[in-house]
């Protein structure tokens, strides 16, 4: 296991499932896990061939997405909020809905997903996450130039935390830390874990970045 301080975020290089039971004073769980989808992390298929890495590849696959999400480790923190519900809502109690509308109107229904789905605790309630102007939220950048295949806006995430408030936020699959770059934008504590070492080493290079912007605004 490898730990890493950058400000107010502690990272953890290794299994959630193992680490987090070890942690104090979490009280808020935000995090976008592996779906169970056996997704296919090269997206030179999107992209004209495009190679990134060289194995031909433009992403690690990532770990825990060979079998179906139990969310049941995360469901007694006080506040929580998982992405990917569509994938295994079978597995958990009702809640309120967040949605996360990733493409423009004139474009729905013409590729993948038009939206995803988060579940929050408590509540069964159904909130969108859009722009000022109304229009959706799309990706900060292409496949070819995110740390991860799944990456979502940092907005999107802060956006999460504003609804689960809490003193400590933790993200036990915080890939390239997304959550975390939002934690250091909100001034938040944050614990972050990660098994694959690509996405950690991301993460940590991310984190440190917002930090830094933060500690210069300040």
């Amino acid at each position: 296991m490898r730990i890493e301080q950058i400000g107010s975020a502690t990272l953890y290089l290794g299994d959630c499932l193992e680490i987090a039971p070890t942690l104090e004073g979490v009280d808020c769980v935000v995090s976008d896990p592996p779906y169970g989808m056996k997704a296919d992390t090269d997206s030179t298929r999107f992209s004209g061939g495009h190679q990134r890495r060289g194995d031909g590849r433009t992403h690690t696959p990532f770990a825990g997405d060979d079998r179906p999400f139990d969310p049941s480790q995360w469901l007694n923190y006080p506040r929580v909020i998982l992405w990917g519900w569509n994938h295994w809502a079978q597995r958990a109690p009702v809640g309120t809905a967040l949605v996360w509308c990733k493409r423009n109107p004139s474009a729905f229904g013409t590729f993948l997903s038009d939206a995803e789905i988060g579940w929050m605790k408590g509540g069964h309630g159904v909130y969108m996450h859009l722009a000022a102007n109304g229009l959706p939220i799309l990706r900060e950048s292409s496949a070819r130039t995110t740390d991860h295949p799944t990456q979502k806006p940092v907005s999107l995430m802060e956006w999460c935390l504003q609804k689960a408030p809490g003193a400590l936020t933790l993200d036990p699959y915080m890939g390239s830390g997304t959550t975390g770059v939002a934690c250091a934008r909100m001034s938040r504590p944050f614990v972050g874990i990660e098994i694959v070492p690509e996405y950690f080493d991301a993460a940590c290079r991310r984190i440190d970045a917002a930090a830094r912007q933060m500690r210069l605004f300040a």
